[in-house]
């Protein structure tokens, strides 16, 4: 075999190499938005009926994606599998040039670029065996994700049960209510402190905003946030020493209400601007806003 042939080799030898690169860069791109749809598949599992439809497509959109990635792992095995016959060629091709004396630099070169294209082999390897491994894990996942979208049932009831909802985004939710408010405003928290995040000074002063909550005028911050509060002529807050509600009812149009669970984050939350569910939940409004003393 000519030097030129050698070479040749080893040119479409170090090609294969560059390919199977770029098919593994390829390759992250594609683990990465796997991972990216199965943190919106687990968070859309907790919605009602609308986004358990959109979960369900999104993990019909995920199997083509495995699907795909499967293809292209049976591809780049199939390339690996020609690269190490490419080598077995190579090395009895080296076998018969090193008999020769005079070429004997030349083999050693060649040895050495045929010891460094298998150690990317070896990496390429291993990167193959935790691409396989990942995969397999995507796969029992979106099968942990089918048992628990065929748990739930037809009509969409949500267990609330053991449900979290943090306190900070029930806070942020009822800021973004309070933000279209126009006549009246009936508020509830836990603690005086959490008023502080609905940033009431930005509400419109001729806004009647009705607040309960527990207040505690023994600790000074307690005691300087109601003087504030009560410096300002459209707020009337009274003290409700139960915590057990978020809620915000805005000019007859928008109900939030929040029933707290045993679990810090356990909250059971229920939003809606239809007339009659808020003609009912209002009535627990009214109740906790009679049973909250005025204070002194």
């Amino acid at each position: 075999m000519g030097e030129d042939e050698r070479d040749r080799i080893i040119r479409e030898l170090r090609d294969e190499l560059e390919k199977v690169i770029k098919k593994f860069e390829n390759y992250d791109l594609i683990i990465k938005s796997k991972e990216d749809l199965i943190n919106n598949l687990n968070t859309s599992l907790g919605l009602k009926e609308d986004q358990i439809k959109t979960m369900i497509d999104s993990m019909n959109l995920k199997e083509q994606h495995i699907d795909t990635l499967n293809k292209s792992l049976e591809i780049k095995n199939q390339n690996i599998k020609t690269l190490e016959k490419s080598f077995n060629l190579k090395e009895e091709e080296l076998k018969e040039l090193s008999s020769s004396t005079v070429k004997k630099n030349l083999l050693e070169e060649k040895d050495e670029e045929i010891e460094e294209c298998q150690k990317k082999l070896t990496i390429l390897t291993g990167e193959l065996e935790k691409a396989e491994e990942d995969l397999d894990a995507l796969e029992a996942e979106n099968d942990k994700l089918r048992n628990n979208l065929a748990s739930v049932p037809d009509e969409a009831i949500i267990d609330s049960t053991f449900r979290e909802i943090p306190k900070a985004v029930i806070l942020k939710k009822m800021r973004a209510i309070l933000g279209n408010a126009v006549h009246n405003v009936t508020i509830a928290v836990l603690d005086i402190n959490d008023l502080q995040d609905l940033h009431l000074y930005e509400v419109r002063a001729h806004v009647n905003v009705k607040i309960m909550c527990n207040i505690d005028p023994s600790l000074e911050d307690d005691a300087e946030l109601l003087e504030e509060l009560e410096s300002l002529d459209n707020i009337t807050i009274r003290l409700y020493e139960d915590r057990d509600r978020f809620l915000i009812d805005r000019d007859g149009e928008e109900l939030l209400f929040s029933i707290v669970g045993e679990g810090e984050n356990n909250n059971l939350v229920i939003y809606t601007r239809d007339a009659k569910h808020q003609r009912l939940l209002r009535s627990l409004v009214m109740e906790g806003w009679l049973r909250a003393r005025k204070l002194k």
